[in-house]
């Protein structure tokens, strides 16, 4: 199954119980504050700013007991805002301020967070109908994004306006850990580049709109956790775990966020595995990428021929696990020189020579929806062909996947020659170029680069943020 690598990110506070010294197999969390969720279980394409107020009543920092301080109070409303598209219009009468807010006081430090927000919001609005604005790295364009104006103007005020404050405790690697290599590396890596990172980081956690921090796979290790960090910190009773983000990679981490109804239930979930018939949700959670990064870098990986230099139609070569690959093999293996289908490949034949000279990268899921077959075909210039059932691709919130992508289901696997053929040179050579125009928004880089991986997975965080208002009865 592989080792077991955690990042939970939620708002404030973490400890770490001498117990959990042991768990070295078990990876790091990290916790990200002042953030915010969306509730609703169908996909919002850049439709995260929609009509919703969530009114929480906090409770005593003091609380110890999982009874007191996981509590959520009668005034709590919760309104489901999974409306399909962004739905831009409908946040104005939810930026207004609540009558009882008009009342001259003094701002608290939520309060002018949300003010901020809430100005990010409506430059979010506006830019749909504005000119493209002018950016000196690279400025989105194309039908591989649902709205790209409205996408570069999120990105500018997520670069101008949020942060994010990293919880410090626990002992160096348990709940820090650095880069790493294999499929789960992107965990390691995304905690690495926050920690290092000065523009999105702050040492003042009022400043924050998010925090983050580490969790093993546990229940019992994870509800111990949150009932240290609720009774110690005001922050996750304030809004139940609604402004916290855990992040995991491997398949343990849906199972541990169940520890915990509110964990479960208000928190956003960064996982690879965004599997939507185990309870992923798309307007709330986020699919994070699962990138192998063999020698810890993606030096060597990047590029390949021209779409008319691809020799192969249709290439997948892995191990047979999982429901979906032992059907590809039954039908595909040693049946066509087009299509391409190994269980394991001939001896002293290269993997990525194969991707590079392929038209189309079959990425079969296995156990879990979630492939590094995914952005290895986009690395290499090679169109994706996702063969999954209820598997949320990442950045779908930005990204038209149906663009520069071809999505299968289990039954379309016997015709899959004939629906790759159906496919004509012209539309072909217009996705694949897709591919190599969104490959930056997949790279890895150490430090990141503007719109990179790094950068997309925390607009992705950014987005629910956006779509989340916090009042407080006090």
């Amino acid at each position: 199954m592989g080792s077991s690598r955690w990042n939970w990110w939620a708002c404030w506070g973490s400890e770490v119980f001498s117990k959990m010294k042991l768990l070295l197999f078990l990876v790091p969390l990290v916790l990200v504050a002042g953030f915010a969720s969306v509730k609703g279980p169908s996909l919002c394409r850049w439709g995260f700013i929609a009509d919703c107020s969530i009114s929480f009543t906090p409770l005593p920092a003091s609380s110890n007991s999982s009874s007191q301080t996981l509590h959520q109070s009668n005034e709590t409303k919760v309104f489901n805002v999974s409306k399909p598209g962004f739905n831009l219009a409908a946040a104005n009468e939810s930026d207004e301020s609540h009558p009882r807010q008009k009342q001259k006081r003094k701002l608290s430090f939520i309060d002018r967070n949300e003010v901020v927000l809430a100005q990010a919001r409506a430059a979010i609005r506006e830019a749909k109908n504005e000119n493209q604005t002018q950016d000196s790295d690279y400025v989105p364009i194309g039908p591989m994004y649902w709205n790209a104006k409205t996408f570069h103007r999120s990105y500018l005020e997520m670069e101008k306006q949020f942060k994010v404050f990293v919880y410090e405790e626990g002992e160096t690697p348990v709940f820090h850990n650095g880069p790493c290599k294999s499929i789960y590396s992107m965990e390691g890596n995304f905690i690495h580049a926050i920690e290092m990172n000065d523009h999105f980081r702050t040492k003042d956690p009022k400043k924050a709109h998010v925090d983050s921090r580490d969790f093993g796979p546990i229940r019992k290790t994870v509800i111990d956790y949150i009932n240290l960090i609720a009774a110690r910190y005001s922050y996750w009773n304030r809004s139940l775990g609604a402004d916290h983000f855990m992040l995991a990679c491997h398949d343990w981490g849906p199972e541990a966020s169940l520890s915990l109804p509110y964990l479960h239930k208000n928190s956003i979930r960064v996982l690879c595995n965004a599997n939507t018939s185990e309870g992923f949700k798309p307007a709330k959670d986020v699919s994070f990428p699962e990138i192998n990064l063999q020698t810890g870098s993606i030096n060597g990986f990047i590029g390949g021929p021209s779409a008319s230099k691809r020799s192969i139609l249709a290439f997948f070569a892995g191990g047979v696990h999982g429901p979906i690959r032992p059907i590809l093999l039954e039908h595909w293996e040693n049946k066509d020189e087009d299509i391409q289908v190994h269980k394991y490949l001939p001896k002293g034949v290269s993997y990525y020579d194969k991707l590079r000279n392929s038209k189309f990268c079959l990425c079969p899921s296995g156990y879990e929806v979630a492939s590094p077959r995914v952005v290895e075909a986009i690395y290499t210039g090679c169109v994706p062909v996702l063969i999954s059932e209820h598997y949320v691709p990442p950045f779908s919130d930005v990204l038209n996947w149906k663009s520069f992508s071809v999505e299968l289901s289990v039954k379309d696997i016997p015709n899959l020659k004939d629906i790759l053929m159906s496919i004509s040179p012209r539309q072909y050579i217009r996705m694949q170029r897709r591919v190599i125009q969104i490959q930056r928004h997949f790279e890895v880089h150490s430090p990141p680069k503007r719109f990179d991986v790094f950068h997309m997975i925390l607009h992705s965080v950014w987005l629910r943020r956006l779509n989340f208002r916090m009042t407080l009865n006090l």
